[in-house]
This record gives structure tokens, C-alpha cells and sequence, in this order.
């Protein structure tokens, strides 16, 4: 029960920061120009890529994760950054622009990093965080160290040159790192299956290079953490990679501002059905634990509403600031 209440408050408190952000950067124009006549400030420049509805996967894989594991992440990276450790106040900061934000407000939603939670950083590139974290496993295997790797990326990154080679790497030198597939069935704006030969893909692919892959209910938290606890000791172990496949929906749009529109309104409608968090809560209730669900869902929001009010009071980077964090080459650069 103690375990369930961990993932639940992880969960939540990923579900708060991204409604927040998601609030925060809906100002009254949406995808395309049109007005939705809301007057609120835009204080979040610039569209989010938010990961409501696939919550249950971070949770559960993280839950297993110390700070010296490393990890990378994707453009949908928020609630892998949170789960990992990661301050939600300098994060919100950072979506902001704001100067005490991660990136000191340069690098925005899909560039947040914390070595010291060994969240190596979100990337704007798709499949892009799979071959630093396998660089990142091999220096750990070459220095002897006892911490693994973990990756995330969605289903749309197995059709991509830099999975092959990430994975087939890792095999190769028998790599302590987990590939972990987040299944939301859609890449971008397409439907990922129509792009996507064979069956299981991510699964199979894996298998084919040797490479042991497990297939679990994504929008279920225990059966995910069940599933990432086994695979991380078989990886402490000396296993080699392994490969996780999460089935999951994502909920929104591809990015904060769109109302997918491309999508059917009853496949969304039934995929809500399904939410993680509230298949939880019902756990939760089952198990006469309502009182502490109710406690954590009310510490999530004040946690997320202090986020929101530091990020919006705190100062804006200085224009010099744009030249720190540049490597300059030669006389005169960058004059």
C-alpha cells in the first residue's frame, strides 16, 4: 500500500504541473491563430509538448531509479524530469523563461536538465535520447559503476535510424541501460501504426537483436513498476539491456495549443476511461486509503500553485546572459 501511495503522488504531481503549464500557455490563441477568447497573460512563450495520460510510466519506472541512475528523455519530457527527482519550481521557472529556471530560461520545456538527480536532459529530437544513454551506460560499465541508464522515447522513435544503433550498441557490449517505449499510438499528428511494419513493433524489433522486451498495461502504475523493478535487477545484475513497452494514450494534443482535431472524439472520449490516475485512485478507495489519496492530490496542487508564483515573479535572464554557456574558439568570436 505504502508502494501505491509513492506512484499516486508521483503521478498527481506530474498531473498538476502539466495542467499548470498547460494553463499557462493557453492565452487566448490556439493552434493556427484562432481566438478562444480567453484574456489571460501569455506567460509561457511558445507551444508544450505534455505527457497527461501517460503518467503511470514515469511513476513506475523511476520508482526503482536513484540519483546516481542516469536517465534521458524526450520533447515530452516533464513528467520524466519530475519523477526523477527533479525540483518542479526551477522547472516551472524554466518553462517561463525565467532566469533561476534550470537552463537559466534558455532552453525552455524541452531542455530541462539535472545532472544531480542524474536527469542527463530532455531532447527536442526525436530518438535522440537513446544513443546518449547508451554512451552514457557504456561509461558507466567502462568506470565499473553500479548505476544503469534508462530511456524513454515514444513509439514513433523506433522507425528512426538512431534506435537500431542505439539498441544493437547496447547488445553488443552488453550495456546496463533500459529502453523504455511509451506506446501512446500516435506520432506528432499521425497515427503510428499505418507508419509502422510488423506487429508489436518495438517488442520485436529488440528481440530480433537479442535484446529481452516486456510488454505491459502502461495506464496501470503497479503493473509498470512490477514490470521495471524486475527488469532494472535483472540489469543490476549484469543482464545486459532490456526493453520495456508500456501501452499508454495520450490524452492532449501534440503540443499544448492544439486541440487534435485529427483524432476521433470517442476513440478520446473512451481512452479517458482508462486514465492512470483515476484507475489508481480507485485502488486507492478499494483499499481504504481515500483520506491519504485526498492529502496527496491537495499537496500536489499547493506544491504546483507555489511553483506557478515563483516562476511568474522571477526575473527575466539579462541580455548578457545570452553569451554565458558559449563555447567561444578563436580571437574575436562572437563579437
Amino acid at each position: 500500500m505504502t508502494e501505491l501511495l509513492d506512484l499516486y503522488r508521483t503521478m498527481v504531481r506530474i498531473r498538476a504541473f502539466e495542467d499548470a503549464a498547460e494553463a499557462a500557455s493557453q492565452g487566448g490563441v490556439t493552434w493556427g491563430g484562432a481566438a478562444t477568447g480567453k484574456a489571460s497573460e501569455v506567460r509561457v512563450k511558445g507551444p508544450l509538448h505534455l505527457s497527461t495520460g501517460q503518467e503511470a510510466v514515469a511513476a513506475g519506472v523511476c520508482q526503482h531509479l536513484g540519483p546516481r541512475d542516469l536517465l534521458t528523455s524526450t520533447h515530452r519530457g516533464h513528467g520524466h524530469t519530475l519523477a526523477k527527482g527533479a525540483d518542479a519550481t526551477r522547472m516551472m521557472c524554466e518553462l517561463f523563461g525565467r532566469a533561476s529556471g534550470y537552463n537559466g530560461g534558455k532552453g525552455g520545456s524541452m531542455h530541462i536538465a539535472d545532472f544531480s538527480v542524474g536527469m542527463l536532459g530532455a531532447n527536442g529530437v526525436v530518438t535522440a535520447g537513446l544513443p546518449i544513454a547508451v554512451g552514457a551506460a557504456h561509461a558507466l560499465k567502462l568506470q565499473d559503476q553500479e548505476a544503469i541508464a534508462v530511456s524513454f522515447f515514444g513509439d514513433g522513435a523506433i522507425n528512426r535510424g538512431p534506435f537500431l544503433e542505439a539498441l544493437n550498441w547496447a547488445q553488443v557490449y552488453h550495456l546496463p541501460v533500459l529502453f523504455v517505449c511509451e506506446d501512446n499510438r500516435i506520432s506528432a499528428t499521425t497515427r503510428s501504426a499505418p507508419m509502422t511494419a510488423g506487429t508489436q513493433a518495438a517488442s520485436a524489433r529488440a528481440e530480433s537483436l537479442g535484446i529481452p522486451a516486456t510488454r505491459v498495461d502502461g495506464n496501470d502504475v503497479e503493473a509498470v513498476s512490477s514490470a521495471a523493478r524486475r527488469l532494472i535487477a535483472e540489469i543490476r545484475a549484469g543482464g545486459g539491456p532490456r526493453l520495456l513497452h508500456a501501452l499508454t494514450y495520450r490524452q492532449k494534443g501534440h503540443v499544448s495549443v492544439d486541440p487534435a482535431t485529427y483524432r476521433d472524439p470517442q476513440e478520446v472520449a473512451e481512452a479517458l476511461k482508462d486514465d492512470p490516475i483515476a484507475r489508481a485512485r480507485e485502488c486507492l478507495h478499494a483499499r481504504g486509503l481515500t483520506e491519504q489519496a485526498e492529502r496527496i492530490e491537495a499537496e500536489a496542487r499547493q506544491e504546483i500553485e507555489a511553483a506557478l508564483a515563483a516562476a511568474a515573479a522571477a526575473p527575466v535572464p539579462q541580455a548578457a546572459d545570452a553569451y554565458t554557456d558559449v563555447v567561444t574558439i578563436g580571437e574575436g568570436a562572437w563579437k
